[in-house]
C-alpha cells in the first residue's frame, strides 16, 4: 500500500433526529470521489466515530465501501479504549472492505499510557489485523502523546505501515520521519502546518479542509513535492483562516459539517451532544469559503 497525497477524513451524516443517514453518506462520498483526492478515511475523529455504536459503525463502513472505488485507499478508524475492542473493530472493518485501519491511541487512563503500554497495544492490534495498521496520534484531543520512542519500535512491525500525526510540533514530526524506515508513511493531520510537515518528509496529509476545498489541499501537496515552495506557501497561507475556524478552539466538527454543507456536500448536522455551528460561525465560514474558487463553482 502506497500512502501519499491528500486524504479526506469524511464527516458521518446524521439526520435531524440524530439517526445515521447512509443515503447522505453515499451521495456526499460520490461527490468527493470525483475530486482529486488520494483516498478517504471514515470513522475518524472528524467522522464522530466515538458517537456511533458498533452496528452503526459497521453500516457506515459498508455504505462507504460501496462508493469508494478500488485502487484509492479506503481507511477506517477502529481505535477503541480496550485492546480487545480495537481488535474486534479492526477485524470487522477488514471484513467490510477496509484497505487499512487507522487506530487512535487509547486515552482514558492517561497517566498509564506509557511508551510500553502503547507498544503492547499496537503490537497486539497489528498482530491480529487482517489489513495494514496506521497509528493515530492526536494529543490535543486525547491528552496523550504517542512519542517517537514508541513509533520507532512499532515501525519495525511488518503490519504497521504508517501513522497519522495530528500534532503541529514539526520537531516531533521530523523525528518520526527520520527515525522510521523509508517505507513507513507519516501523514500530517494538522492543516495549519502541513506545508512544513511535507518539507520535513511527511508523505501526505489527512486533512479536514480536504472535505471542503480538496483541490486547494491537493495543489499545496503537489506544489511542495515539485519544489515550487513560494507557490506552496501561498496555498498554505490561504488555508489558514479556514483551518482556524475548523479547529477545536473554534467550531470543530460542527464547523466542518457547516462548511461542507456550504460547499455543496450535504452531510447533515452533528450528533448530540454536539450542536450545530452557531449562525455567527456559519457566516464566518461562508465569508472565508468565498475566497476559494472551487467552492463558488460547487455552490452555483
Amino acid at each position: 500500500m502506497h500512502l501519499t497525497g491528500v486524504f479526506a477524513p469524511i464527516p458521518t451524516p446524521f439526520d435531524t433526529d440524530g439517526a445515521l443517514d447512509l443515503a447522505r453518506l453515499r451521495a456526499a462520498l460520490a461527490r468527493w470521489v470525483a475530486r482529486p483526492l488520494a483516498g478517504f478515511v471514515v470513522l475518524g475523529s472528524n467522522g464522530e466515530a466515538v458517537l456511533l455504536d458498533e452496528d452503526e459503525a459497521d453500516r457506515a463502513i459498508a455504505a462507504a465501501r460501496d462508493v469508494v472505488p478500488r485502487g484509492r485507499p479506503f481507511l477506517v478508524g477502529t481505535g477503541r479504549e480496550s485492546t480487545a475492542a480495537s481488535i474486534r473493530a479492526t477485524k470487522r472493518a477488514a471484513a467490510l472492505g477496509a484497505d487499512a485501519v487507522l487506530v487512535r491511541t487509547p486515552a482514558f487512563f492517561k497517566g498509564l499510557m506509557t511508551t510500553e503500554a502503547f507498544v503492547r497495544y499496537y503490537t497486539a492490534v497489528a498482530d491480529a489485523s487482517p489489513v495494514p495498521v496506521l497509528l493515530y496520534n492526536f494529543t490535543a484531543l486525547t491528552g496523550v502523546n504517542l512519542l517517537p520512542a514508541a513509533v520507532v519500535r512499532l515501525a519495525t512491525h511488518p503490519n504497521i505501515v504508517g501513522m497519522k500525526e495530528s500534532g503541529g510540533d514539526i520537531a516531533q514530526i521530523a523525528e518520526l520521519v527520520n527515525g522510521t524506515p523509508k517505507d513507513f508513511f507519516v501523514l500530517a493531520g494538522t492543516t495549519a502546518t502541513v506545508y512544513a510537515a511535507l518539507c520535513v518528509g511527511c508523505t501526505g496529509g489527512i486533512l479536514a479542509p480536504a472535505c471542503i476545498v480538496p483541490e486547494t489541499c491537493t495543489r499545496l501537496y503537489e506544489l511542495t513535492k515539485a519544489g515550487r515552495h513560494d507557490e506552496a506557501r501561498a496555498e498554505q497561507l490561504k488555508l489558514i483562516p479556514l483551518t482556524r475556524l475548523l479547529s477545536g478552539a473554534q467550531y470543530g466538527v460542527p464547523g466542518l459539517k457547516a462548511a461542507a454543507n456550504l460547499a455543496g456536500y450535504d452531510v447533515g448536522i452533528p450528533r448530540p451532544p454536539l450542536a450545530p455551528a452557531p449562525d455567527a460561525g456559519v457566516a464566518a465560514l461562508a465569508e472565508v469559503l468565498a475566497q476559494f474558487d472551487e467552492v463558488s463553482v460547487l455552490t452555483r
